[in-house]
């Protein structure tokens, strides 16, 4: 979106994005009280994915849209669906081992991975803002994850104890997101968004199941707010799919606007609010800072995204 688009926005667009990016946060919350009460990460993976595939599907029969793709770029929607299968596993598996905010806001490095996969991948030369943004972002991100565990008081060692392998997950998303985030854009030119997305929700829900059956099956909640949290995760992000393919359309709105980026404070205030989560003074001006650069870069720069975490 460009900024005379942003600028343009109708108050019904902005709170319509607010609200969607609220209900994203408050899916990794409610994905988090599930893995308290025994959820596993792929169980929730595979509901929500086939879940939202079956509302998007009924989207795509009921406008019409024709499944067609060239050769070419159905591969590249495979590739697209298995990335994002990744990105959706690794997140999940942070929210599960990491303060909620914490994971979105280390999964929100994706601007970075994206630029550095657009010059590997295709010798795109990263926007000036960025080389302003990047340093900025990762003294954020230092502050937010108290790398050195100052915070905490636990020492660098103990505290990357606990949050090592979450952050590790946490990263392996952005990476894989911006990955698809790439290949979407130079890849899959012409697929109309909806069956697109269609496509990589059936894929990370058919993997998803088919991993899950190799680990033992599905394990599901063994207690009712377990089972409450799956039954909204689920909700809160097939609506907000919805919302982001038929609502945001007719508002003026198109694709991902970086008034989205703002997910990691609603999931921080509701994980406070839900789960007693709370980070210290210094890792909330660190997740301020990453916030607002990730909406700097958002303004500066329309982004592609197929698909929101």
């Amino acid at each position: 979106m460009s900024n005379a688009a942003s600028s343009r926005l109708t108050g019904a667009a902005f709170v319509t994005l607010l609200l969607t990016a609220f209900m994203m946060g408050a899916n990794h919350v409610a994905a988090r009280t599930a893995f308290n009460h025994g959820l596993d990460v792929l169980t929730a993976v595979t509901v929500r994915s086939v879940v939202t595939a079956g509302v998007v599907g009924l989207i795509l029969w009921q406008q019409k849209v024709a499944f067609q793709v060239l050769p070419q770029q159905r591969k590249y929607l495979v590739a697209v669906g298995l990335l994002i299968a990744v990105q959706s596993v690794c997140l999940y598996a942070a929210v599960a081992r990491l303060p909620v905010a914490l994971a979105l806001l280390a999964f929100n490095t994706y601007p970075l991975t994206t630029a550095l996969w657009a010059k590997l991948l295709y010798g795109h030369r990263p926007e000036r803002a960025l080389f302003w943004a990047m340093p900025v972002m990762m003294v954020g991100l230092s502050l937010a994850l108290d790398v050195f565990g100052a915070a905490s008081g636990l020492g660098t060692a103990q505290h990357w104890g606990q949050i090592g392998v979450g952050v590790a997950f946490a990263l392996m998303a952005s990476v894989a997101f911006g990955l698809a985030l790439v290949l979407t854009q130079h890849e899959t030119v012409g697929v109309d968004g909806r069956l697109r997305t269609f496509t990589s929700l059936s894929i990370v829900g058919v993997l998803a199941a088919l991993l899950a059956s190799t680990q033992g099956g599905f394990q599901w909640p063994q207690a009712q707010q377990g089972w409450w949290g799956l039954l909204m995760l689920t909700l809160l992000y097939g609506t907000a799919f919805t919302i982001m393919f038929t609502v945001l359309p007719k508002l003026g709105v198109v694709g991902n606007s970086a008034i989205m980026n703002v997910e990691p404070v609603f999931a921080l205030i509701l994980a406070w609010f839900l789960l007693g989560q709370a980070i210290a003074p210094m890792q909330l001006v660190g997740a301020a800072v990453v916030v607002s650069t990730v909406l700097w870069l958002g303004l500066h720069k329309p982004k592609v995204n197929p698909a929101s975490p």
